[in-house]
């Protein structure tokens, strides 16, 4: 079996080299096509980070196995590893935390196991990047989150759930807050969770969550959150273990996968032969057992553990009493323990079942769309205009462009309402949100909206602007702070 590698920057290549070796004394039968990403490209003119030829390879093998890359800072490009995940829909990013005997940490002091598995969310969210200017002391950035990508994360997890024979999944959201985004993500939750009943399914606000996960982490089993969120909680719990070095990577998507570590690329100690390859080495072991070679993952891991457990470390982690080993020592003491089992969490060697790689040769995007349960109706707009006028001018004017089709509801600031009702403690930006609704309640069209638009233009330059929707009798916007 032919996988795409890419060595990546900083300590990438030398922690890559190592693992690989390990990976050949194994007897892996896998081949290595690698490929040309990272800093280096973008300094090459390549402005998404990889040749055309390395995103060809790698479509056409389905799996990338990277070391870590730097995204040059200042220049105007996006990060490479965000890119590769969007760009072939890896959308669940699953890692994997657990206690590492020879890694000391608090929990191990106190006996505390940790095993906890975070599924984030890959693709939508913040991450988009999608951003303005509207005014020029306020910024917007957009926060997508859709039912079909939610569905797409929230399934593998349960899945992933019920094949590691977990008791519980925990969905981590800010839906007290954010209604309708981590709403529909929880929504989906409790949807798929009628599923598999055998799983223990609940949810817990994320900054709750977050005090659970640094107090008892031992109570939670399998976490699924969004993708700011997640990426969050996921680097919390690496800090439950012992840090990123210690913290395997895999996203998943339906035809392409990647792993990776998950750390720095660390410049200031890259070429000195030092840096630990934990991380990549159990996203490696993550990446064999996907492909079938699960008997080869078994040995592999049994040994590093064995490693650790007997107390060698390189200088990053363990005892200091006890001479560090370099990155090839490391290696190689891992490989001299193949056949050795560790005194906890030994892995069962089950049988190699090697999958046959499926090359997708797709004629179009995908498209995902769920079916639309109940009518869509424009119920009004909101109008994002940019003024440091007070709000009962703001209105006064607002309400000139009404018309027959439209009254002003109200008037909000950074999502606080300052008219009809507000407070004079309430400190305003220059850019505010006018909501329109439809003056009897009956359904508008997008020609009067615009209508309004061009109206309400002779006084107010207009940032951006938002229908409000309903389906059925369900409203779908939010009410601002207030109203």
């Amino acid at each position: 079996m032919k996988i795409a590698v890419a060595k990546g920057d900083g300590i990438g290549p030398e922690i890559m080299d190592a693992v690989l070796k390990v990976f050949t004394a194994a007897t892996i039968p896998l081949e290595y096509d690698f490929v040309e990403m990272g800093k280096w490209v973008f300094d090459k003119g390549f402005s998404n980070g990889m040749t055309p030829a390395a995103q060809l390879t790698i479509e056409n093998l389905g799996i990338l196995f990277k070391g870590p890359m730097e995204t040059p800072k200042g220049k105007g490009v996006k990060s490479v590893n965000v890119t590769a995940r969007k760009t072939w829909n890896t959308y669940a990013n699953k890692r994997v935390f657990q206690t590492l005997h020879g890694v000391e940490t608090v929990f191990s002091k106190a006996g505390i196991p940790i095993d906890v598995t975070v599924v984030r969310e890959n693709i939508e969210d913040t991450y988009g990047g999608i951003e303005h200017m509207l005014t020029h002391d306020v910024a917007l950035s957009r926060r997508f989150i859709t039912r079909p990508g939610s569905m797409q994360v929230i399934k593998y997890a349960f899945e992933m759930a019920k094949k590691k024979n977990a008791k519980r999944i925990t969905c981590g959201h800010k839906a007290n807050i954010m209604k309708i985004t981590d709403g529909l993500f929880l929504d989906c939750f409790y949807e798929v969770a009628k599923e598999y009943p055998e799983l223990k399914a609940d949810d817990v606000i994320v900054d709750d969550l977050c005090l659970k996960l640094v107090t008892r982490p031992d109570k939670f089993d399998v976490v699924v959150l969004t993708n700011l969120q997640g990426d969050i909680v996921s680097d919390l719990c690496a800090g439950l273990v012992g840090g990123l070095g210690f913290a395997p990577s895999a996203n998943i998507g339906d035809h392409i996968c990647i792993f990776e570590a998950v750390h720095g690329t660390a410049p200031d100690i890259a070429g000195k032969n030092i840096a630990n390859p934990t991380a990549l080495l159990l996203s490696g072991v993550a990446m064999i057992r996907h492909v079938g070679f699960m008997e080869n993952a078994a040995i592999i891991e049994n040994a590093l553990l064995y490693t650790l457990e007997s107390g060698v470390h390189t200088g990053d982690f363990g005892d200091t009493t006890r001479p560090a080993v370099n990155t090839t020592e490391f290696a190689n003491i891992i490989i001299s323990n193949f056949g050795k089992t560790p005194i906890v969490n030994a892995k069962p060697l089950l049988p190699n079942m090697p999958v046959t790689p499926t090359i997708f040769k797709l004629e179009k995007n995908p498209m995902l769309v769920s079916k639309e349960m109940e009518d869509e109706h424009i119920v009004g707009v909101d109008m994002f205009i940019e003024s440091a006028e007070q709000p009962e001018m703001i209105a006064h004017k607002c309400q000139r462009h009404g018309g027959v089709k439209f009254k002003l509801v109200n008037v909000s600031n950074r999502g606080t309402q300052v008219w009809p009702t507000g407070s004079l403690f309430t400190n305003l930006v220059n850019q505010y949100n006018t909501r329109f609704e439809s003056l009897d309640g009956s359904a508008l069209n997008q020609q009067d909206i615009i209508g309004l638009y061009v109206s309400l233009s002779g006084d107010f330059k207009i940032c951006s602007l938002e229908l409000l929707n309903s389906w059925g009798d369900k409203k779908a916007y939010s009410l601002a702070q207030g109203q």
